[in-house]
């Protein structure tokens, strides 16, 4: 299974947010912010930034932090009331 690492590319105009498709999963567009969230190969995140950057209706590119968080939490408590219904069977 390949790594993937999410991007998210500020745009000028979103007419031009399908042409993003081919440097990866186009994940989520926004409309009113006008931004796209593509997800791509973790190999291969630096090259496509530097080919999206180029492209004439790109503001920004932003790398997603996701995959360098912890999300593993140690002292999660759970809620008294769930417990109660997992004991319960339902």
């Amino acid at each position: 299974m390949q790594e993937r690492q999410g991007l998210i590319i500020y745009i000028h105009q979103l007419k031009h947010a399908k042409s993003l498709r081919k440097y990866g999963h186009v994940h989520y567009i926004s409309r009113k912010l006008k931004y796209v969230v593509i997800y791509c190969n973790r190999s291969e995140i630096d090259s496509t930034i530097n080919k999206i950057q180029r492209l004439p209706f790109v503001k920004d590119v932003v790398e997603s932090f996701r995959p360098f968080l912890k999300t593993e939490f140690e002292n999660a408590k759970p809620d008294k009331a769930k417990e109660y219904d997992y004991k319960v069977g339902l």
